[in-house]
């Protein structure tokens, strides 16, 4: 005759080996998860690091005193190589291919794609070179407008008159203001009326 396995739970019995194997079986499988991810981030980061290096010579060649360029990896969920405070380098999906985007106010857009190391470090040598074209532009000064001229009371009583639209504003606000005294006027004239 064949034995029915009974659930602990329903004999009576407490399960403590059961949870406790099933408890460090999870935990097992939960730190091989966090290795891979482990071992996923720090591949991202050494080709960030390949990269990085790559870029020494681009920007050894900016001009001292541009501060528009601060280059670093940020190690955080998803690490980044940054080239400035907008735009930086991650890896796709595929963790072999790099990523440089642009932070926009229209959203985030891609300058380019890439498997190779020489063509990421053109794209950032382009873009670094319209930022820099960009930076030149902001900083040429415009010239200043001409102070106005100094106007004294004799020029002031010969010049000439005040244009129409200034006398219909004042003529708007004296009306509005003998409207106002008329009303105040009527209303302590009513209430006085009431009271007799």
């Amino acid at each position: 005759m064949a034995e029915q396995s009974v659930p602990n739970d329903l004999a009576g019995k407490p399960s403590p080996v059961r949870l406790r194997d099933a408890l460090r079986k999870a935990r097992i499988e939960a730190a091989d998860r966090t290795g891979v991810v482990v071992d996923l981030r720090d591949a991202e980061v050494a080709r960030l690091e390949i990269l990085h290096e790559a870029l020494d010579s681009l920007f050894s060649e900016i001009p001292p005193g541009v501060d528009l360029f601060d280059r670093g990896i940020s190690q955080g969920d998803t690490p980044r190589l940054w080239i400035d405070a907008v735009a930086h380098i991650a890896m796709g999906r595929d963790k072999r291919i790099y990523r440089f985007t642009q932070d926009t106010r229209f959203g985030r857009i891609v300058i380019a794609e890439s498997h190779d190391i020489p063509v990421m470090v053109d794209a950032v040598t382009d873009y670094i070179a319209r930022r820099l074209i960009e930076r030149e532009h902001a900083m040429v000064v415009t010239p200043a407008p001409a102070p106005a001229p100094v106007v004294t009371a004799a020029a002031a009583a010969t010049a000439a008159p005040v244009p129409a639209k200034r006398r219909s504003a004042v003529w708007t606000f004296a009306f509005g203001f003998a409207a106002g005294l008329a009303a105040l006027f009527g209303f302590a004239l009513v209430m006085a009326l009431r009271g007799i």
